[in-house]
């Protein structure tokens, strides 16, 4: 069989699911997930299979409207994924339906001239009746060549858009090795590890405005790893929630994390978490290039 593979990006509105639609198609995890609105801060791609086509998702940061240094640099990570695109794929929270922020993406999607896919996701917990009158809502503003109803939490739907990307897919010879899942570098893994547990345990509690900086990332002669961090905060009262009564909420951090990369690199790992207060770490363009985000103006 003739070998096919294409890049597609996944667009949408902060927390409309898309990471999580990333790891299901993938089939396993390759970009962190939380409740937290712009958990995801830089284009990511996943690799996922279907047979003989090999399909690269672009896992983007939610578009909203960017006021700070950071915002703008994730924004533009959202629209540099797709310009590179065979497909566009936009995610809408089925639930949530199409509000400022979903009708801003389409003003900007309806004139671009890439292949356009509206994928209505969580349709497990949307009303029936509201999707069909959200598709005409949306569909009224920009046309999409394909329209899907799904759930990427549990899988509705997923078989029938997974196969329909790979036949999208144009030939050609695959890009990243059978085995491959992420392009993501194991250091940036391990600063997204840590990061998706700050937001899941101090989810209210903890701002956007924070950080992780893997500083150090050795292979000890044993096999296992010895991986070491700073939280990045914006002011001491940040650090002490990060800390904990005792420390307790960082060790808690710190365990979860241990394990979670544990299970993902295959081998045991010794983190080491430190934190530290830095008021102005987003306008710290060398952290920029760490998090694998270009830095705007």
């Amino acid at each position: 069989m003739t070998r096919k593979c294409g890049h597609v990006a996944i667009i949408g509105a902060p927390n409309a699911g898309k990471s999580t639609l990333v790891n299901a198609l993938v089939g396993q995890k390759v970009a962190i997930v939380s409740p937290k609105a712009q958990t995801t801060r830089t284009r990511m791609l996943g690799v996922a299979l279907q047979g003989e086509t090999q399909i690269i998702l672009v896992d983007t940061p939610g578009i909203f409207a960017a006021q700070r240094r950071l915002d703008r640099a994730m924004v533009a990570a959202a629209w540099d994924g797709a310009g590179d695109a065979d497909l566009i794929a936009l995610i809408v929270d089925g639930r949530a339906g199409a509000g400022p922020k979903v009708e801003k993406i389409l003003q900007s999607l309806k004139d671009r001239p890439e292949r356009k896919w509206l994928v209505l996701n969580k349709v497990d917990i949307a009303a029936k009746e509201k999707l069909l009158s959200l598709t005409s809502k949306i569909t009224d503003i920009c046309a999409f060549e394909e329209i899907y109803y799904i759930s990427a939490t549990t899988g509705d739907g997923l078989e029938e858009f997974k196969h329909a990307l790979a036949n999208a897919m144009p030939e050609g010879e695959w890009h990243f090795p059978e085995d491959q899942v992420s392009d993501a570098t194991d250091r940036l893994i391990a600063s997204e590890i840590t990061r998706e547990q700050l937001y899941l345990q101090l989810h209210e509690e903890l701002p956007y405005a924070s950080a992780v900086e893997t500083e150090k990332y050795i292979e000890r002669e044993d096999g296992s790893l010895e991986i070491h961090q700073q939280i990045l905060v914006a002011r001491p009262t940040q650090r002490a929630i990060v800390l904990g009564k005792g420390g307790t909420r960082i060790k808690a951090i710190g365990e979860a994390a241990r394990t979670e990369l544990s299970k993902l690199m295959g081998v045991r790992v010794h983190l080491y978490l430190h934190v530290k207060v830095h008021a102005k770490w987003d306008e710290d363009r060398s952290l920029y290039r760490d998090i694998g985000l270009e830095w705007v103006e």
